[in-house]
């Protein structure tokens, strides 16, 4: 390509871009004039005012875009070879349809010929559908062929692998496939995935789907800290079996009936006899004087949804503030073995923890009407009871024969002078981490997903914890704002997924996330966040991080008197985001405060500092002013550049070419094909998720075109000609650029074609979890 560079009064000898060039018009002029005036100014001063310092030759003017009130300049819409969509009239207001018709178009439109079924789209054969002329798909495979798009440049990726096409005749590929394959559908899914890991099981999901899956580790720890988050009132749930543990339940009951009372505020455990009511009258419980409560046969729920309770007649309750309880503990001096629970009756379910005799101090107390409380040392009678034991004197329940580890045999993972990718939300899915694998990643981590989203068996959820084999050291960031939830949710990743170590994300700044009471919310809540790390890091064996920011607040820094904290209440390793929640993304990381953060950690604690980091130097230089700072973790600087790793490794300034910057970009987009599929769907998501990384990677200015280096991530770039035209194209700040260099690597974009970049690169406050 011929290099585009504008003459001495400023403007482009020739365009780099076709359709961008330069207008007369008053506003081109006014734009001209300050590209002139910036370029008068020396570098020093340049970086004072937080602009690149572009060498002159490369200047050139703003390219001048049509402006329309009306018209949202962020998306682009086109149709066929049209770059952006003309000024269209406001559309005629439609008639809403009815569910009905949405549903019955819906199944119209799978019946078309552009939705070929997966099975017979596979194999080729249309008898090779189990459905036959049920299935909601079309069969009709020449319509299909008919209405397919051409065919992609390049072979299919999973050939090039070594395997099957696991989308056959819907690949966009297809052409390169060998004549005659058929291969059935479970070899072909499984070929698909064999570099993935971290699948959501079927059987998992419908566990989570309907409430059932047990959590006997999560809730024996919050059995022991009395930590159990809110109830659901109002709602009751029947025939549940004594030891029961719902997967949104919030109470842990023991085979005597007993509640555990978590006041939020102070933790302290208070009890009560409650009267259980069920709204068939048939089945209805009532408290009177004497009656016996032992001949109950099926276990209740209490009506806010909050534990399990047996025959007996008690819960453990969580209650709020707002309870009005009173307890009573009173020594139960000779307890004798007949009056423990029979653990054998419930040998299906998960049985009741066994507790040291010296640890355990039984009250039996009924409260009846405005009587006094009647003491009995009867099992038959209403129990309430008072465990103090310790972890070191609590058992594992029968059904784990493994020996609980101390906190201090935990497997711990060394994060020092390791490249660690930051979690990203969006842009930092698996491809993307593949591709700074390459480029010299050490540690990855999933984007944050949520607790409540993970416990109810969402599988878009559950899709951000996937994991490519080649992530040797690699973790998923999950968000919550209970201890219960957070601590069963870390012990059901545990179980079914493998990871290296499991972040706790306290200090996302997203409002949606905040107004929930996670992310930067804990940071006003020490006490909740001392819940959340202590039950979850006690539940499983698995290293437990955290991340978080200074404080909440713009100026009220709190990380430093929490940091000896942390390691006491069960993290292995705290990140430190240099900005509060307050500042977003506005300022330049506070490092001094994360320097004196690190200084004051105790030594099992390893504390790695977050916010900036875009160079070599900067990670030098961060690591040479504090010894103590394991290591550096980097968000946006990969989004940028993820040949930062590399640069950081080989301690040098890498002037990457375009050419070069291509090269990365195809790996991803084969990556991408790969994770997200060959076909048409697949095509068009990775389009998607590439434009959104290319709404980052313009912010790069080239080494060879700055005066001063290395640039800084806070730097606002000019407007400048690239060495070639490639280059210029990959500075545009404009989503007809970004889809133009999408279209070189996965074809032409559809009729109709919209884009809207979810994160604006350019405004640091809408950057989100960098």
């Amino acid at each position: 390509m011929q290099t585009a560079r504008p003459d001495m009064d400023g403007l482009s000898s020739e365009s780099a871009l076709k359709g961008s060039t330069i207008s007369d018009n008053p506003t081109g002029n006014s734009q001209m004039i300050r590209a002139q005036t910036k370029a008068q100014l020396s570098p020093e001063e340049l970086v004072a005012k937080a602009i690149a310092p572009v060498k002159r030759e490369f200047l050139r003017p703003l390219p001048v875009r049509p402006s329309n009130n009306n018209t949202n300049t962020d998306s682009l819409t086109t149709d066929g070879d049209d770059a952006v969509s003309e000024s269209k009239p406001a559309p005629i207001l439609q008639e809403k349809k009815s569910k009905r018709q949405l549903k019955r178009e819906r199944h119209q439109e799978r019946k078309s010929g552009a939705h070929l079924c997966n099975v017979v789209a596979k194999s080729g054969n249309v008898s090779s559908c189990p459905y036959k002329d049920k299935c909601r798909f079309s069969h009709d495979v020449e319509a299909f062929k008919a209405q397919k798009l051409a065919d992609l440049e390049g072979s299919c990726p999973f050939l090039d692998n070594g395997g099957p096409c696991p989308y056959g005749l819907s690949c966009r590929f297809s052409g390169t496939h060998h004549d005659g394959d058929v291969v059935p559908a479970v070899t072909t899914t499984a070929k698909k995935n064999n570099s993935e890991l971290n699948g959501l099981n079927k059987d998992v999901q419908k566990l989570l789907w309907k409430n059932k899956m047990k959590f006997p580790k999560a809730d024996n720890i919050l059995k022991l800290l009395g930590l159990h988050g809110p109830g659901k009132k109002g709602k009751s749930m029947d025939n549940v079996k004594d030891g029961q543990i719902l997967a949104n339940g919030c109470v842990d009951v023991d085979g005597n009936g007993c509640r555990n009372v978590a006041l939020e505020a102070n933790n302290e455990v208070e009890c009560s006899p409650k009267v259980l009511e069920e709204e068939d009258k048939s089945d209805e419980v009532q408290l009177e004087k004497g009656k016996d409560m032992g001949n109950e046969k099926d276990d209740q729920i209490v009506a806010n949804g909050a534990g399990v309770v047996d025959g007996n007649g008690c819960c453990n309750l969580a209650s709020e503030a707002k309870n009005e309880v009173e307890c009573s503990y009173e020594a139960l001096e000779d307890l004798k073995p007949d009056d423990k629970p029979d653990e054998e009756s419930v040998a299906d379910e998960l049985r009741p923890l066994k507790r040291a005799k010296s640890s355990v101090n039984d009250v039996c107390s009924v409260e009846v009407d405005s009587d006094p409380s009647v003491h009995i040392k009867d099992e038959d009678k209403s129990c309430v009871q008072n465990e103090q034991t310790t972890v070191t004197e609590h058992t594992l329940p029968d059904t784990d024969k493994s020996l609980k580890l101390h906190l201090r045999e935990k497997k711990l993972i060394d994060f020092r002078d390791k490249l660690y990718l930051a979690p990203l939300t969006t842009v930092g899915n698996l491809p993307f981490r593949r591709v700074c694998k390459v480029l010299g990643a050490d540690v990855t981590c999933g984007e944050m997903a949520m607790c409540t989203n993970l416990l109810q068996g969402q599988a878009s959820e559950w899709a951000l914890l996937r994991r490519h084999s080649s992530e040797d050291l690699f973790g998923v960031q999950i968000c919550g704002a209970y201890p219960d939830t957070v601590a069963r949710t870390v012990e059901l990743i545990e179980k079914h997924c493998t990871v290296d170590f499991v972040d706790i994300n306290m200090g996302c700044p997203i409002d949606i996330v905040v107004n929930k009471g996670a992310g930067s919310a804990l940071l006003t809540k020490p006490m909740r966040m001392k819940s959340v790390i202590e039950a979850s890091s006690r539940a499983v064996d698995t290293p437990v991080t955290i991340k978080v920011r200074t404080g909440y607040f713009e100026g009220k820094n709190r990380i430093d008197s929490l940091i000896e904290d942390f390691g006491n209440w069960g993290a292995t390793a705290v990140t430190i985001h240099g900005r509060t929640r307050q500042q977003r993304y506005s300022k330049l990381a506070d490092w001094e405060y994360i320097y004196t953060c690190a200084r004051a950690a105790p030594h099992n604690l390893q504390v790695l500092g977050n916010g900036d980091v875009f160079s070599y130097l900067d990670w030098s230089n961060h690591k040479s002013n504090c010894p103590e700072l394991s290591s550096c973790m980097i968000g946006r600087g990969a989004l940028i550049k993820p040949w930062i790793f590399t640069e950081i490794k080989e301690k040098r300034h890498w002037d990457i070419s375009s050419g070069e910057r291509l090269e990365i970009l195809k790996d991803y987009v084969r990556f991408g094909l790969e994770h997200w599929g060959s076909d048409t769907r697949g095509v068009e998501t990775t389009r998607h998720f590439l434009l959104e990384w290319l709404s980052y990677t313009c912010r790069y200015i080239p080494v060879g075109l700055l005066d001063v280096i290395p640039q800084r991530i806070n730097w606002r770039p000019p407007s400048y000609f690239g060495r070639d035209d490639l280059e210029t194209i990959m500075a545009s700040d404009s989503a007809a650029d970004w889809i133009r260099i999408s279209e070189m690597l996965l074809g032409k974009v559809p009729a109709g074609f919209t884009f809207s970049p979810k994160h604006k690169s350019n405004a640091c406050d809408r950057a989100e979890n960098g």
